[in-house]
C-alpha cells in the first residue's frame, strides 16, 4: 500500500513528463494539461491505495485512456462544428506551444550561446519528428524512451503484446533517424 507521500512524490515527478506526452498527443497546451490533470486525478481516487512500484504502469495506462477518451470527445464536437460551421466565421488557428526540452547536464554544460541556440533547435527538430510519428508508435517509443519503461510494462500499459511493442518502438525509431538523417542532424 501507497502511502499519500508516496503518490504525490511520484505525480511531482512524472508530471512534467506526462505533459510533453500529452503535448505530443493534442499540441495544445491547456488541452494537454487537462489531460494530465484528469489522469492524476483518477490515479489518486481510483488506485491510490495501490503498491507505489505499480503507479508508474497506471498512470500510463490512465493518461493514454484519457488522451483517448479526449479524441472520441473530440470527434463528436468536430461533426457538430462541421455541421454548425456555415452560421459562423471560421477563426481558424491553430497554435502548437512546444516548448523546448531542458536537461540539466551539470557533466557536460552548455558553454556559449551558439551552443544553447543549436542544442534548442536540435531539440525542436526532435520534438516536430516525435510529433509526426504515428500515434501507436509515438506512444510506445515515449513509454519506452522517455518513460523509461521496459517492454512488458509498455505492453501491459498500451494493451498490446510485447512484439508490439519491439515493432512500434523499432519503426518509430527507424523514422526518426531517416528523417533526422535527412534533416543532416547526427546524434
Amino acid at each position: 500500500m501507497a502511502t499519500r507521500t508516496e503518490l504525490s512524490d511520484f505525480l511531482a515527478d512524472v508530471e512534467r513528463r506526462a505533459f510533453k506526452q500529452a503535448m505530443f498527443a493534442v499540441r495544445n497546451e491547456e488541452t494537454a494539461l487537462d489531460l494530465v490533470q484528469d489522469a492524476m486525478l483518477k490515479l489518486a481516487e481510483k488506485y491510490g491505495e495501490r503498491p507505489a512500484q505499480e503507479f508508474p504502469m497506471l498512470f500510463q495506462r490512465i493518461l493514454q485512456n484519457v488522451i483517448r477518451d479526449h479524441y472520441r470527445r473530440q470527434k463528436v464536437r468536430s461533426l457538430w462544428t462541421t455541421l454548425l460551421s456555415s452560421f459562423s466565421g471560421n477563426d481558424g488557428e491553430d497554435s502548437d506551444p512546444l516548448e523546448t526540452l531542458q536537461v540539466d547536464d551539470e557533466a557536460n554544460p552548455i558553454k556559449t550561446p551558439h551552443e544553447t541556440l543549436e542544442r534548442s533547435q536540435v531539440l525542436a527538430v526532435i520534438e516536430n519528428e516525435i510529433k509526426n510519428l504515428p500515434p501507436r508508435q509515438r506512444e510506445a517509443f515515449l513509454m519506452r524512451y522517455w518513460e523509461e519503461m521496459d517492454i512488458a510494462e509498455t505492453a501491459a500499459a498500451m494493451g498490446c503484446s510485447e512484439g508490439s511493442v519491439k515493432t512500434h518502438c523499432f519503426r518509430a525509431t527507424q523514422t526518426l533517424a531517416t528523417a533526422l538523417k535527412a534533416k543532416g542532424i547526427k546524434l
